[in-house]
């Protein structure tokens, strides 16, 4: 049975709250074949401690603002390189890029389906400079 659209909803969110915050490679994976404890894990990386902290920091607010939800239990606050909160349906886990490489959570999971977060696409850079400087010549 695939994962309930509440929890999905609320991955959204939170994926949402990471993209803003500039966390890389999100994704979502339903887990609900192999565990019986969760249904998604999303997973999320920062560049360094601060940024891992500040993304699970956004993430909890917006759970709690637009939800009203706080995380079940949280770990990792203390040494910023990985961040999981358990909201009991699904799990959050940032981390830092060595941690995501160390552990490899996107392997272990790779035979789960993913989940579309309907995260805007991040042009190319090429297209980004482009875009850059066609709106430069519109000011001009």
């Amino acid at each position: 049975m695939p994962a309930v659209q509440d929890s999905i909803d609320a991955v959204r969110i939170a994926a949402a709250a990471a993209d803003r915050m500039k966390g890389e490679d999100i994704v979502a994976f339903d887990v609900t074949e192999p565990l019986a404890i969760t249904d998604i894990f999303l997973l999320v990386t920062g560049d360094n401690p601060r940024q891992v902290l500040a993304i699970a920091e956004e993430i909890e607010k917006d759970m709690h603002v637009k939800l009203g939800r706080d995380p079940r239990e949280r770990e990792g606050v203390s040494e910023g390189q990985w961040v999981l909160q358990d909201y009991g349906d699904f799990v959050i886990h940032v981390m830092d890029r060595e941690s995501r490489a160390f552990y490899d959570l996107d392997r272990l999971w790779k035979d789960c389906p993913r989940i579309d977060l309907q995260l805007p696409e991040s042009p190319a850079p090429n297209e980004a400079a482009e875009a850059d400087q066609g709106s430069e010549g519109a000011a001009k």
